[in-house]
């Protein structure tokens, strides 16, 4: 089972920011680190999961509304560590680009579901074809039609299509050509036969910082015999 970190060491620490992906970075045999992009209102590509700031900053509104100076004003609390800030995904490629370049992986989710953010699809690919990074980098999206415009950019990218139902995944990766499934952990909804020859990428959601570790784990085993090959954790250092 390959272990992801998901929007970095995120359980113990401020999702997708700095210090989350820091941590995750030191973690041995990670197979890579899960993030989020959006856009803001003056065309930069920023790392953040909700399409609003109001959970994660002292801010309201929705990402789209802000500059990137905004943007960076807000703050995101980080307990005893110094106070994060939002990050831009040119500052998380020269956060990562040394360790990315040592065999670990960026999954990067493009939040555009509603067709808000025309142009990021452009945008991220160049970025990555700019450093060279192609074969480290997974593009993820629950929008099929972004993933689609990901292959018309870099026909040899890989894709995976995010869904609850594996069934779901399976159905759009056909369409858009996705050779990953991602599928919520608890709808495998689908014989293992099914979706062999498939990356089966499975997500899991809550438990985000601040909240206390549950202090379980999960039965990986039992996931790997309904043919998940990956996991995205909020605490792979557990695991690891």
């Amino acid at each position: 089972m390959k272990i992801w970190a998901h929007r970095g060491c995120s359980q113990r620490y401020p999702e997708n920011t700095q210090l989350a992906f820091e941590k995750a970075m030191e973690l041995e045999n990670l197979e890579g680190i899960e993030l989020d992009i959006q856009m803001t209102k003056d065309g930069e590509v920023v790392v953040i999961h909700d399409e609003r700031v109001d959970r994660t900053t002292e801010g309201i509104g929705f990402v789209r509304d802000y500059s990137l100076v905004q943007l960076k004003r807000l703050h995101i609390y980080a307990d005893l560590a110094p106070s994060q800030s939002i990050l831009t995904m040119e500052e998380v490629f020269d956060l990562t680009e040394k360790t990315l370049r040592m065999g670990m992986k960026l999954n990067i989710e493009l939040k555009t579901r509603n067709l808000l953010e025309k142009g990021i699809e452009e945008k991220i690919v160049e970025m990555v074809r700019r450093r060279g990074l192609q074969r480290q980098i997974v593009y993820s999206s629950f929008y099929a039609l972004s993933l689609e415009r990901i292959l018309e950019l870099e026909p040899q990218a890989e894709i995976g299509i995010l869904d609850s139902r594996v069934s779901d995944c399976l159905f759009k990766a056909k369409g858009c050509g996705a050779s990953a499934l991602h599928p919520f952990w608890r709808e495998m909804d689908l014989p293992r036969e099914r979706i062999e020859g498939y990356t089966v990428r499975a997500w899991l959601s809550g438990h985000l910082y601040p909240e206390k570790p549950t202090g379980t784990k999960l039965n990986l085993k039992t996931l790997e015999e309904q043919g998940i090959t990956d996991v995205f954790l909020n605490e792979p250092e557990i695991y690891l």
